[in-house]
């Protein structure tokens, strides 16, 4: 593998972890004052009761992160680059 893609692979799996993680920092930040407290039906119990918002930045925080690390995983190999048959 090339040294310049795993640099690549490296930086966008760091930055979206990292940028993950801040939303993640706001969004708790955020949620403290929410009155509207939902629970939600798992398979064999209920979640505690959380805000409505704090749910749905949950899941917007869990795609940012899956998909920075399914992109950086997915960048091709140096030899497998355009150009470079």
């Amino acid at each position: 593998m090339a040294p310049m893609v795993v640099v690549v692979r490296l930086r966008l799996l760091l930055s979206s972890l990292v940028g993950g993680g801040m939303l993640l920092l706001i969004l708790c930040l955020g949620a403290q004052n929410l009155d509207q407290r939902t629970s939600l039906n798992l398979a064999a119990s209920r979640t505690a009761p959380l805000p409505t918002g704090f749910l749905v930045g949950l899941a917007l925080v869990v795609g940012v992160i899956s998909g920075g690390c399914t992109a950086a995983l997915l960048i091709p190999q140096g030899d497998q680059l355009p150009g470079r048959e």
